[in-house]
């Protein structure tokens, strides 16, 4: 199978097309005819050297994939109501910028109808993250308040959509004007361009000096001091991932004062039963809200996977940060 390997640690151009054996699959598991492969953050992490491979897992980049499921494991597909030729999207470990992926059974999702591959593709990532972070650690609610850090990556405008279907009001960040009204146009109620705005005032004035309830930050770094200073009362502060940086300086008095709740979390690692009950409860919870549109995916730009730098400018665009919405890379998928 053609496939895409990280040839050394390094630029974008380290991504290099190749051949492949084709993956069985094992045990609870499924094999993927790949169509679509989406893009994500710890892609480039692991290209640079920054994010080590789980036990087990493949060598091959890509955490997300969409296609069609051609074999696996009889009885764990009848028991997941799975069979040959169904259009599913998973959650893998590694692999996915291939022609053919194996993903866990209980990883698999059926692809929402009227989505397309590539939609698909940009699925998973994504939204079992956010569910993870925002509504199961952090316990938003409806009526409350969100701000997301980063509004307009693929994280952000999958956050938005689904706190705001989930009845919650969103206030998120981002580096330009053209992206803040992106997040709005997703339905975000505000958004401050942190380049021109102290993003904290800019969050006092908007919630009359109250602060938010839940605080979804990719950030973490020097942001997390003022982000204690946005909390609300009984407020809770969830990071995953730390673009600025792993040390932060932080006033303990207002996080006892405020009973302030601050967690975080990696989910690459995390067991396969953990990501299956997300997958249910993504599939009862937010697929719905998928097919009847309520949710769409946000596809900045696609690139061809079989090409000689399709990746190595997947990777480039990812790191430019011009993107809004995700990157996908494509095998031939509609």
């Amino acid at each position: 199978m053609k496939a895409i390997e990280i040839t050394r640690f390094g630029a974008p151009e380290v991504l290099r097309p190749c051949e492949r054996a084709q993956p069985v699959a094992g045990a609870g598991e499924v094999l993927i005819a790949v169509a679509a492969s989406g893009v994500n953050r710890p892609d480039v992490l692991q290209r640079t050297g920054n994010y080590p491979v789980p036990p087990g897992a493949s060598d091959i980049p890509g955490l997300e994939v969409a296609g069609v499921v051609v074999s696996g494991d009889a009885a764990a597909m009848a028991q997941a109501g799975l069979k040959v030729g169904d259009r599913v999207c998973a959650l893998v470990a590694g692999g996915g910028y291939a022609q053919f992926c194996v993903a866990p059974v209980g990883q698999c999702l059926p692809v929402p109808a009227g989505l397309s591959d590539i939609d698909a593709a940009s699925l998973p990532e994504t939204f079992f993250t956010v569910w993870s972070n925002v509504f199961d650690r952090a316990r938003l609610q409806a009526g409350e308040t969100l701000l997301i850090q980063g509004g307009s990556s693929g994280i952000g405008v999958t956050a938005i959509q689904m706190a705001k279907a989930l009845g919650a009001k969103v206030l998120v960040t981002a580096g330009s004007d053209d992206k803040c009204r992106a997040c709005i146009a997703l339905g975000a109620d505000h958004a401050i361009n942190y380049k021109t705005h102290d993003f904290a005032a800019e969050v006092k004035r908007i919630t009359d000096g109250r602060g938010v309830d839940v605080i979804l930050d990719m950030v973490a770094g020097s942001y997390v001091a003022r982000e204690i200073e946005c909390l609300a009362e009984d407020g809770r502060m969830v990071i995953i991932a730390v673009q600025g940086g792993i040390q932060s300086e932080i006033n303990a008095g207002l996080v006892l004062r405020k009973r302030l709740t601050i967690t975080g979390s990696t989910l690459r690692p995390r067991p396969i039963a953990f990501k299956t009950a997300l997958a249910q409860a993504l599939k009862k919870n937010v697929w719905p809200l998928l097919a009847n549109g309520s949710i769409k995916p946000v596809i900045h730009r696609t690139f061809d996977a079989a090409s000689e730098r399709g990746a190595e400018q997947a990777h480039a665009l990812m790191e430019s940060n011009q993107h809004i919405g995700k990157i996908v890379l494509t095998w031939g998928a509609a």
